[in-house]
């Protein structure tokens, strides 16, 4: 399976290095394991048993990623899905109207496929609730890269640009032929993490709501885990039943910190609708620029979740890696 469609989406990139059992923990980490501990107890407990019901609707747009750029967040135990020296990645927006701590928004940036045999999945570099039970869960229970965010959602009205009878865009616009669109933006609340997104979606007509595209059920595996909260490597079954409908790609801006990317990488993002002016040379985050890299890089599909229900079930671990108080081994389990 190459670049097939794969939905929920994830994973992380840090293995996290730690100590010999030789070596006692100091006690400013016991009392931060310890306080990290209790804080996942009482907010993480509101999901319950699985599998987790999430409904709602959701967007998942694809882009063309660099396999060089990918692959520096790909665990070594994965290979990377790529050809011709790109990867699919991309976005997965979901606004949930019922979950098992009620409504809330999630972005996940998906940096790549992966693959682990007998198959493929999206592997997710950030992970961005506005619910701080649901960045809970996803840390402890579910192994994914979740921070917290604020999500807002405005309409306005914007000119359309008119075009030719030969197809081609004209620079004159009517002040009266306006659309409206809808912008969601995404603003990190961890201070090491400078996500300030904003996304940008026509907002269909009435008329065009009424088709909202056919029913599809779908399995899928996703993988997950390598993170501070969740070191081993996870994979999980994930039911989505959905009605898919094409629609427009979102166009991407944000104010990001972007480093170690060259002029011409940087103007082929700005082309992408995503370029900004804000952009720091002392930031030493990878993974947040591979983020900015992914979200800002071209779309080439962009597919409408409507009606949709999705079943979550408890991962099982592929890989049993180290923790914070153990040797930083990677083992294999059958």
């Amino acid at each position: 399976k190459s670049f097939g469609l794969s939905i929920h989406i994830i994973s992380t990139h840090f293995f996290f290095s730690s100590p010999s059992l030789t070596k006692l923990p100091s006690f400013q980490q016991f009392s931060k394991l310890k306080s990290m501990e209790a804080l996942e107890k009482k907010s993480s407990s509101g999901y319950g048993k699985p599998p987790w019901i999430f409904r709602g609707s959701a967007l998942y747009q694809l882009h063309l990623v660099k396999a060089e750029k990918a692959r520096a967040c790909i665990p070594k135990e994965f290979k990377l899905v790529e050809a011709f020296g790109y990867t699919l990645g991309g976005f997965f927006l979901a606004s949930y109207e019922d979950s098992p701590v009620g409504v809330f928004d999630e972005l996940v940036v998906i940096a790549g496929l992966v693959w682990n045999r007998p198959t493929s999945c999206a592997w997710a570099t950030k992970v961005y609730v506005n619910s701080s039970e649901a960045c809970s869960h996803g840390r402890k229970d579910v192994g994914l890269p979740s921070q917290v965010a604020t999500f807002s959602k405005t309409i306005t009205a914007v000119s359309r640009q008119s075009k030719s009878r030969s197809g081609f865009g004209s620079a004159l616009r009517n002040s009266n032929d306006q659309q409206n669109v809808q912008i969601t933006k995404i603003k990190s609340l961890d201070a090491e993490d400078t996500c300030n997104t904003s996304l940008t979606s026509p907002v269909s007509s009435s008329k065009f709501n009424r088709w909202m595209g056919p029913t599809i059920r779908m399995s899928l595996p996703s993988f997950s885990g390598g993170t501070e909260f969740n070191p081993n490597l996870l994979k999980y079954s994930c039911q989505i039943e959905c009605r898919v409908q094409p629609v427009k790609p979102l166009k991407v801006s944000r104010e990001f910190s972007l480093t170690n990317f060259d002029e011409k990488e940087q103007q082929s993002l700005q082309d992408y609708g995503g370029g900004s002016s804000h952009l720091s040379k002392d930031n030493k985050n990878e993974i947040q620029n591979l983020s900015t890299y992914v979200m800002l890089s071209k779309p080439i599909l962009a597919l409408r979740f409507n009606q949709m229900k999705m079943q979550v079930e408890a991962p099982i671990v592929l890989y049993q890696c180290s923790n914070s108080l153990e040797t930083n081994t990677v083992s294999s389990l059958p």
